[in-house]
């Protein structure tokens, strides 16, 4: 999933819980809970993996030269996000059966 589609999911959904704080009245609390989520959503996705993930990569290295360049702009600190699109690139060369 790229990060265009997610943000767009967050705007629609942010859009439609401000709708229903209109709706019920708790303008201010649903706009606390959007901005609590949003922040939880963004520390997240650029929270740095835990060792696990780097042995996940370490895996995934030397097999697709395309997931190799997504792992080499991702180090030294490589955030959930990136994790992501990491595993994601290699999936669909996996899938495609591509190699180097």
């Amino acid at each position: 999933m790229s990060l265009g589609i997610l943000i767009i999911s967050g705007i629609v959904l942010s859009g439609l819980f401000h709708l229903a704080g209109v709706a019920t009245g708790a303008k201010k609390s649903v706009w606390i809970i959007i901005v609590a989520t949003w922040a939880l959503a963004i520390s997240i996705a650029t929270g740095e993996i835990k060792e696990k993930g780097y042995k996940e990569i370490e895996k995934l290295k030397g097999s697709y030269s395309s997931t190799d360049k997504l792992i080499e702009e991702a180090m030294p600190k490589i955030s959930t996000y990136e994790l992501i699109m990491i595993k994601s690139d290699f999936n669909k060369n996996k899938k495609q059966g591509s190699s180097n």
